[in-house]
């Protein structure tokens, strides 16, 4: 299991690490994930329709990775807001490791005046190892854009 654990953790920093020169957004997430109430969160772009929005979170028990690609991200007719949904790989590593899928709905409002995006997304988990467990919740993402 800390071969798994060491694994993730490597796989994690070296996905944040290769898309750090493509990063679009960077600031953090606020919600409750295992105790977890902070994350550092970044956009990283993949195309003009696509991008990666992953979290490293911390803070209470341990250290969570979320790595969530974004096939749909796409204006709100008649707003100035945008939407988003995708799916992706979670990683928890704490007293308890867990491993398992993501899934993302959100709303974003990038500021004109200054460079700064907020957003709200619902984001559902499902874990596979350790032990099977389902949980979602909210998160208010504040993010400033990079130039």
């Amino acid at each position: 299991m800390q071969k798994i654990k060491l694994f993730a953790l490597v796989l994690g920093f070296t996905i944040l690490g290769s898309l750090k020169s493509q990063a679009q957004e960077i600031g953090l997430r606020f919600g409750d994930f295992y105790g977890n109430n902070v994350a550092i969160d970044g956009v990283f772009a993949l195309g003009e329709f696509s991008r990666i929005h992953a979290d490293v979170s911390f803070g209470g028990n341990g250290l969570g990775i979320d790595a969530l690609w974004n096939p749909i991200y796409a204006d709100i007719p008649d707003t100035d807001f945008q939407w988003y949904a995708g799916f992706g790989p979670a990683v928890y590593i704490g007293d308890n490791f867990r491993l398992g899928a993501a899934g993302e709905v959100g709303a974003e409002y990038a500021f004109s005046e200054v460079p700064i995006t907020i957003g709200l997304d619902f984001r559902p988990y499902l874990f596979l190892v350790e032990v099977t467990e389902f949980r979602a919740g909210f998160g208010l993402n504040v993010r400033w854009r990079l130039p």
